[in-house]
């Protein structure tokens, strides 16, 4: 098989690969997971069972089962014709996607402490790559790259100067494939250019983020320095008065242990204090647990909040969407965060928002409402395998 890309995506310990044709169709996707750990295992979408992997397996033999794995079902005969990573920081250093080379990876190892659990772990899954690859051109897909057209007084944060010009300490913003591909996927949509498309893009997973994006490019967006600023999570917390390290200091807790609270046991799951899982929290309130409620209204407030924000950024709108795995599959979490939403004019058609998987145009909005409101699923695998391709030149269709 010919031109072929390969789209990779490192996670501390899970490895994610995605194989497209010459027409940016999906041939097979899989997930190694536990990485690390003695049950280190992989999966092949739409096969039955699991591949182990060996105790402590790391990405590196990981990406050697995956693909002697793609190999033995026909649909890796050959090498691909390009290979696409998601590396998650490019600090101010990448504005777009580009070609690997040794003073990529430098910078890439350059923005780690910007990113210490992310980008470390992109590096690892390039270094295996480049070794089972050598002779295949291979692109960085960076989170930050759509957001480096942020103004300054969106990206700067109200400390002294020097940290911004000395450490680079400002926003970034993630998501940025998720983002990009909601703008054209929104132009498409609507019968605009995104040139001419102005869209508040807010994806919602584990990890949430918000973007108001202004003719086609990013202008405002709620994730910051990390990954940790902005919307309510499934495990991270969101906005936080910085305050709060100094308090919990005079409580004896030390930093790193409220950097890994604040990251892995708060967000959905810290105000439930059961699940980050949207579908669980949704039927635990449904059997009167108030935790789960509760977690449930604050993730809908805060994310309400954010839209009027983002709304400061753009002189006019032409639609909200949703995206992501609770954005795409909550009917719930979009009817109540609209319903904050009564003085921007965002009405919704309940029967649209429970049945919009049935209808092609994604819109759920009323014909009341003062804007469209969408639902795009998220395609950002694809996003990376069209970058790969055009900077390798392939043959398959950008």
């Amino acid at each position: 098989m010919e031109d072929t890309v390969l789209v990779v995506n490192c996670g501390s310990s899970s490895l994610k690969l995605a194989l497209f044709d010459n027409q940016h169709r999906k041939l097979v996707s899989a997930l190694a997971e536990r990485l690390g750990q003695s049950d280190a295992f992989a999966h092949i979408d739409g096969q039955e069972g699991t591949i182990p992997l060996d105790a402590g397996a790391g990405h590196d033999q990981a990406l050697d089962t995956l693909v002697t794995a793609f190999r033995d079902v026909g649909l890796m005969t050959t090498a691909p014709s390009a290979i696409g990573h998601r590396v998650v920081h490019g600090g101010e250093t990448f504005h777009e996607a580009v070609l690997i080379d040794g003073d990529v990876l430098k910078a890439i190892e350059s923005c780690a402490g910007l990113a210490p659990l992310h980008n470390p772990v992109n590096l690892s899954g390039i270094r295996a790559t480049l070794a089972q690859f050598p002779d295949v051109p291979q692109t960085a897909v960076f989170d930050t790259a759509f957001h480096q057209t942020l103004p300054r007084r969106a990206f700067l944060y109200a400390l002294p100067e020097a940290w911004y010009r000395d450490w680079g300490i400002r926003r970034y913003g993630f998501h940025g494939t998720s983002h990009a591909f909601m703008a054209s996927e929104a132009a498409r949509l609507l019968g605009k250019t995104p040139a001419t498309t102005s869209v508040i893009s807010a994806h919602l997973g584990n990890g949430c983020s918000i973007t108001a994006i202004r003719d086609g490019i990013s202008v405002d967006t709620s994730m910051g320095l990390t990954p940790l600023e902005g919307l309510v999570m499934g495990t991270r917390s969101g906005d936080v008065d910085p305050g709060l390290f100094d308090f919990l200091r005079s409580k004896g807790i030390a930093a790193d242990e409220v950097h890994r609270v604040l990251n892995q046991e708060s967000g959905l799951l810290g105000l439930s204090g059961q699940t980050n899982d949207m579908r669980s929290l949704c039927e635990l309130a449904d059997h009167g647990h108030e935790p789960s409620q509760t977690a449930i209204d604050v993730f809908c407030f805060r994310l309400a909040r954010y839209v009027g924000a983002m709304m400061a950024s753009l002189s006019q709108l032409d639609a909200l969407v949703f995206t992501g795995g609770i954005g795409e599959n909550s009917p719930r979490i979009r009817e109540e965060t609209i319903r904050h939403l009564k003085l921007t004019g965002f009405e919704l058609s309940r029967d649209l928002n429970i049945h919009h998987g049935q209808f092609s145009d994604g819109h759920i909005e009323s014909p009341d409402s003062r804007f469209p409101v969408l639902v795009i699923p998220t395609n950002e695998e694809l996003v990376i395998a069209r970058e790969a391709a055009r900077l390798a030149g392939s043959d398959i269709q950008a």
